[in-house]
């Protein structure tokens, strides 16, 4: 193992690499939040009697614990070291990945899941926080907006590269992950800096973590189960009762806490609190889309898991064009405006989308064009969105501004994939079938037009002043 001036010194002599490393350890956290969506034809037939909602878990059971233990284990990594916390997940993401492949059931399956989320959970905000403190500051700006678009990469990729895995084998979309995690492992091991927060020695916050956890989990639980259980069950309204009293919980905790999870002083900054309601509702409307347009394609159209990878493709290559374009646009055209035009394309292709459908398979004209134009719309927004969550904070509380605004974004997939997976239901018949994904879809553009709606509030009055107040508390 190199000493820590070592590895500093391999750090400023190979940035690219570091760059690289950082972004590519959630660019693999992000791409096994979404590359399930094109297996769950497969290992349903595999898994056999389960339903729809059973295999969302598969999906949603990720983004949950994902989505509960980001702040957590970010403020842990402040308190222990942000490296050491950064390749503990990489550890555990990738040993849980070889458990996932070799699963003998759908319990299984989704307890490991669950145990990818924790890795997950670990390295994103520890790889923002020690890449904003291992580039030069001229750099920072750059090297965040790479690490944001590698995510957004990740989510548009992930039904391609999960359509050609799943043509051997659905078990190869976990399999993969291995040699990847130790990779980068190994690298992360001895070319990454360490960094730990100014205030590391503060006391952690586990009342406020077990109360967020309970609070997000029990939200996603009566999320996703309301199709199955009933909205007016008990399970349900159990559930956001339960989430409703401990975020309360954790909201008067947080307020009164001398080491909150959430410092109170970011969410005086315009910019991320904007950034958080963008990503909430933009995530929801693209979790949403992206699974039900898989679903039609498979389950209406009749096409193969390869054959939808390959159908989804396009759109995703428009992804790493614009938001490189998106980078040149930022010196020119303020960040609400870019995330509004990208948030207003995703709407607009999903409606060109809807209208266009049948029942007899007609991609090139009933679904490319539409799908193209989605993929500009989330090169422009989607990188712009989480880039902008951080632009404005200080590099101290980067890591938590990460956090939380990744956290933001998993509640909001939760939100639209159990939306889409209620409005879809169960229906027979093309008629009826084709009636439940029109009002899906008509649901997927509403929320990508709120999120336009929300997107002028990324655009920072006056830089200096958002800083400012950041600082203070």
């Amino acid at each position: 193992m190199p000493s820590s001036s070592q590895t500093s010194e391999t750090a400023r002599e190979r940035p690219a690499l570091v760059l690289a490393i950082l972004c590519g350890a959630p660019f693999l956290a992000a791409l096994d939040l979404f590359v399930v969506n094109v297996a769950f034809t497969r290992i349903g037939q595999d898994f056999a009697g389960h339903s729809l909602a059973d295999l969302s878990w598969i999906l949603n059971g990720y983004a949950i614990v994902y989505a509960a233990l980001l702040i957590p284990l970010g403020r842990w990594a402040d308190k222990v070291g942000n490296k050491r916390v950064f390749v503990l997940g990489l550890v555990l993401f990738t040993a849980a990945s070889a458990a996932a492949a070799i699963s003998p059931d759908l319990e299984v399956l989704v307890a490991c899941r669950l145990v990818q989320a924790i890795g997950a959970a670990a390295l994103t905000p520890t790889s923002l926080g020690l890449l904003i403190h291992a580039v030069a500051p001229q750099k920072r700006a750059f090297s965040v907006r790479i690490w944001a678009t590698s995510s957004a990469i990740a989510s548009a990729l992930g039904p391609v590269i999960g359509g050609l895995l799943v043509e051997a084998s659905w078990r190869w979309i976990f399999l993969i992950n291995v040699p990847l995690g130790i990779v980068l492992v190994l690298a992360a091991s001895r070319v990454v800096p360490d960094h730990r927060a100014d205030d590391a020695n503060t006391e952690l916050d586990l009342g406020g973590a077990v109360l967020l956890a309970l609070g997000i989990g029990a939200l996603s639980m009566g999320l996703v189960e309301g199709n199955d259980w009933g909205w007016g069950s008990a399970g349900v309204v159990g559930s956001l009762v339960v989430a409703a009293v401990a975020l309360a919980g954790f909201a008067v905790n947080n307020a009164r806490h001398r080491s909150p999870l959430i410092p109170p002083t970011l969410l005086r900054v315009r910019t991320f609190v904007g950034a958080n309601v963008t990503i909430w509702l933009f995530s929801a409307s693209f979790a949403a889309g992206l699974l039900g347009l898989i679903l039609w394609l498979q389950q209406v159209w009749g096409y193969s898991a390869v054959t939808t990878g390959l159908a989804i493709a396009p759109g995703p290559l428009m992804v790493p064009i614009f938001a490189i374009g998106g980078q040149a646009l930022a010196r020119h055209v303020p960040p609400g405006t870019s995330a509004m035009a990208g948030s207003l394309l995703w709407a607009l292709g999903f409606v060109m989308i809807l209208l266009s459908v049948g029942p007899e398979p007609s991609y090139a004209t009933a679904v490319l064009p539409g799908w193209l134009v989605c993929g500009v719309g989330v090169g422009l927004a989607l990188p712009t969105i989480l880039a902008s969550a951080t632009a404005q904070l200080p590099a101290a509380s980067s890591a938590t501004g990460s956090a939380v605004v990744n956290m933001t974004r998993q509640v909001g997939t939760v939100m639209g994939v159990s939306v889409l997976v209620a409005l879809l239901g169960t229906t027979s018949g093309y008629e009826a079938t084709h009636q439940a994904f029109q009002r899906g879809w008509w649901v997927i553009a509403a929320l990508a037009v709120a999120a336009a709606v929300v997107s002028p509030s990324l655009t920072p009055r006056k830089t200096a002043d958002v800083t400012g107040a950041a600082r203070r508390g």
